[in-house]
């Protein structure tokens, strides 16, 4: 099996993650995208986040009748930090004969090598990756600089790119912005009616 892992906080998941999981799959001819929300993100330590229990509820309700999305909660579970070179390596234990395919926007391809154990990640999955509006050469040729070998197991991904981030989301809400552009309806109304965000 081709499998697609996309990883992230989910706070909220928005389009831009449907449309990298759809674009994933279709262009690798993925049989599965697993969408496995963080449960302590060390990256963003010290950032207010939503419970474990909003943002899973919140991805649960965008991938209802998605049968190729399924949801992994591995994350959410295990005790400590999120490290994707974990994630990657009980994966691996548990689905040996699959081809892992882990999804990152071009933002978090230039900060892997800072990531714990990253040149594990690459040895375990090859990145898919959409590309930003703002692209910088020099930032990828850092980035390769200090993680060798990075460039060789890079898929480019060929879909749009969608000006949508989770902090612009939270920020609308505060603001009291609409957002139903941003999020799916089933999103909006879960967020609205939680009252998530507001503070």
């Amino acid at each position: 099996m081709r499998l697609g892992i996309l990883g992230g906080t989910f706070d909220p998941v928005h389009r831009g993650h449907l449309a990298l999981a759809n674009a994933a799959r279709d262009e690798l001819g993925l049989d599965e995208v697993l969408f496995l929300p963080a449960g302590q993100p060390w990256r963003k330590a010290g950032r207010m986040i939503a419970s474990n229990e909003h943002r899973l509820a919140m991805l649960r309700r965008a991938l209802e009748g998605e049968a190729a999305f399924p949801v992994s909660t591995l994350e959410l579970e295990r005790a400590g930090p999120s490290y994707t070179a974990d994630t990657l390596e009980a994966l691996r234990d548990d689905r040996p004969e699959d081809e892992l395919f882990f999804l990152v926007g071009e933002d978090a391809l230039m900060d892997l090598p800072n990531w714990e154990r990253p040149q594990r990640i690459l040895e375990l999955a090859r990145l898919a990756v959409a590309r930003r509006a703002d692209s910088s050469p020099e930032a990828l040729e850092e980035a390769e600089r200090r993680l060798p070998g990075l460039g060789e197991r890079v898929i480019w991904l060929r879909m749009s790119v969608l000006a949508v981030s989770a902090t612009e989301i939270r920020e609308r809400v505060r603001g009291g912005q609409p957002i139903g552009n941003l999020v799916p309806a089933a999103v909006e109304e879960y967020i609205r009616k939680q009252g998530l965000y507001r503070t």
